[in-house]
């Protein structure tokens, strides 16, 4: 595992903003995320700022989030837990807190109220799919693709993904059935409506696959979010998935020749879990911590510097600029209107439930 320490810092006062005595609570707290811009959004927004209020308290990364539910399972199974918060999509959240391996929350006593004091409940509203998840940014799976390699015909569409004629060359997915079943599902023929009633059945799974074994030899997979806006930079591939905040810190950070392919980009949403069977030292601290990374102003503050929505309806109006670039965040966010023109809703459900099985029939169709 790859860890990386965070800076220790050295001011302030003793208790961030839980209840609990700076005594009571444990001071080593491991973090899980997925890496690259999106962890340093959450290193910048809420784990500098915490450490800042509670000097002698340490943090450590550890980029494991894709792997949280068979980590998890394994640690519950061996009875020891390393990890203290841990940030996951909604579906795994649904799926650890469904085994008992996620501690619920009660929003209205665990979280912070909004500054005018409407309730978290009120503030995250519909997001809350889950009694365990603590929802930080909505954002999208969506395409990027290489500027000088598509030719005067930029892909607008989603299924130039399986046109290789127009666009040859070798295209990234992600090495995991979500997103890529639905998309081969919706570029061969099936309605939106009815992409997951299609997908329930082992002959709309079996149909997934076959469309994606159109392109399976032109398909370089990917594990960690990085690895798309790697290999456009390098121009390994002419086009492929992530997300749209690794693709934004592509275009705008670093200036490469990407473009965005926002059609049929999949809203999901991104979330903190605590885990199961902690020391009582360790949930305190992992509460105290909860309460302040998901508050109004810290879910805003992560919005100046990725291009993902605040999960809290009260952070929406405080993004503004980029905090280091200075351009306006509102139009590289997934859920701008020029942007959301054509979404597909993922559901989060379904993939709590079918995960394990669709799982299995994936990795055994790409060892084919």
């Amino acid at each position: 595992m790859k860890l990386t320490k965070t800076l220790l810092a050295t001011t302030a006062l003793t208790v961030a903003t839980g209840t609990a005595f700076a005594d009571d609570m444990a001071n080593d707290m491991t973090l899980v995320s997925w890496g690259g811009a999106y962890q340093n959004s959450q290193q910048k927004a809420y784990v500098e700022p915490y450490l800042e209020m509670n000097p002698g308290v340490t943090a450590v990364w550890d980029e494991s989030s894709a792997e949280a539910v068979a980590k998890l399972r394994a640690m519950n199974e061996a009875g020891s837990i390393t990890w203290d918060v841990v940030d996951v999509v909604a579906a795994d959240a649904i799926r650890l807190c469904d085994e008992g391996l996620a501690l619920e929350i009660d929003p209205d006593e665990d979280l912070a109220a909004a500054p005018d004091g409407t309730s978290a409940t009120d503030d995250f509203g519909d997001l809350l799919v889950s009694d365990c998840f603590i929802p930080q940014i909505v954002y999208s799976t969506t395409f990027g693709y290489r500027t000088d390699l598509v030719g005067d015909t930029p892909p607008t569409e989603v299924c130039a993904v399986f046109d290789t004629e127009t666009y040859p060359g070798k295209r990234s997915l992600e090495k995991r059935p979500i997103n890529n079943m639905e998309w081969a599902l919706l570029c061969d023929g099936v309605a939106k409506d009815d992409v997951y009633d299609v997908l329930a059945t082992d002959e709309g799974q079996q149909q997934a696959l076959d469309k994606l074994a159109t392109i399976k030899d032109d398909v370089i997979w990917w594990s960690a979010g990085a690895d798309t806006p790697q290999l456009l930079a390098d121009g390994e591939v002419i086009m492929g998935s992530t997300y749209n905040g690794r693709l934004f810190a592509a275009i705008e950070e670093q200036d490469q020749p990407i473009g965005m392919l926002w059609d049929a980009q999949v809203f999901d949403l991104d979330g903190w879990i605590i885990p199961a069977g902690l020391s009582p030292e360790r949930e305190a601290r992992a509460r105290d911590f909860i309460k302040f990374a998901t508050d109004t102003q810290r879910l805003a503050d992560q919005a100046k510097y990725i291009s993902y929505g605040p999960a809290r309806a009260s952070s929406a109006p405080l993004v503004g600029q980029h905090a280091e670039l200075g351009i306006d965040m509102a139009p590289h966010m997934p859920t701008d209107p020029d942007n959301a023109a054509n979404t597909f809703l993922y559901n989060y459900e379904f993939w709590a439930d079918y995960r394990d099985d669709i799982d299995a029939k994936f990795q055994a169709w790409l060892a084919q």
